[in-house]
């Protein structure tokens, strides 16, 4: 598989979740990212299908309003997986400032959309 194909993938996630506001946009923005049956999860959340994934895009973004997705670094990837950082924080942040971090596994369907992602959390607020 080529870089692209990874690197395409993983701008569509960012997209998704940078589209906390706009519940359209969001909606097209899953559909484009995920298949229909795509799952997400990490140690705080799960879900599954574009509805629960939206969903939670939306509480995201209603917990933290005004923050973004940023990817870190370079993705990675072999066959149908890749591999990549992101920081969450305040739009412009200086990069490694951002207060959650963390990195993402995704695996990929044949038409290059999510067919489920692993989330690790590497950097949390405390409560």
């Amino acid at each position: 598989m080529s870089q692209d194909r990874y690197e395409t993938a993983v701008a569509r996630y960012f997209e998704a979740w940078n589209s906390t506001t706009d519940a359209e946009a969001r909606a097209k923005a899953v559909a484009a990212a995920w298949v229909e049956d795509g799952t997400y999860t990490d140690p705080l959340a799960e879900a599954g299908g574009h509805e629960e994934i939206g969903a939670l895009i939306a509480g995201v973004g209603e917990r933290f309003p005004g923050f973004v997705f940023t990817p870190v670094g370079q993705v990675d990837g072999h066959h149908d997986v890749a591999r990549f950082a992101w920081e969450l924080g305040p739009a412009g942040a200086e990069p490694g400032t951002a207060p959650i971090a963390g990195s993402d596994v995704i695996t990929l369907a044949e038409d290059g959309r999510i067919r489920s992602v692993s989330g690790f959390l590497d950097r949390l607020p405390a409560a």
